[in-house]
């Protein structure tokens, strides 16, 4: 292993060490314009640090890059939008995998035509809620 393959890796593990509160914090909001080309280069260092042969270097770049990605995900004023669409999907989810386990218990067939669930009109089962 070379040194500098080692200084590297110190240096975005020190990064990810200083990165880790402003993930932890909910309140914290960073602009995309600051953590998206901060990801950018972690990522474009990670793969340059894998071509030179600096595989530590490389994962603790990668590391970083993830980490700011991670930060442009929940952290930037738009992240909160993002997690609410993200909590829907889940919950969209849970319900078509329940009818399908409720379908597949049951012996009814599982490859029928299913109409997704649609929040105004019907429940998880497509059947009318009555708005």
């Amino acid at each position: 292993m070379m040194w500098q393959d080692l200084v590297f890796m110190i240096g975005s593990s020190l990064s990810i060490v200083f990165l880790a509160p402003t993930l932890r914090d909910s309140s914290a909001r960073v602009p995309l314009g600051t953590s998206l080309p901060s990801m950018g280069i972690g990522l474009v260092y990670a793969t340059t640090f894998f071509t030179l042969g600096m595989s530590f270097s490389a994962v603790g770049a990668l590391a970083a890059g993830t980490m700011w990605s991670l930060i442009a995900l929940f952290r930037s004023p738009q992240g909160v939008s993002m997690k609410l669409v993200a909590r829907e999907n889940l919950a969209l989810f849970v319900a078509d995998l329940q009818y399908w386990l409720d379908r597949r218990r049951s012996g009814q067939s599982t490859t029928e035509q299913y109409v997704p669930f649609d929040h105004g009109s019907s429940n998880a089962y497509g059947q009318s809620n009555g708005r």
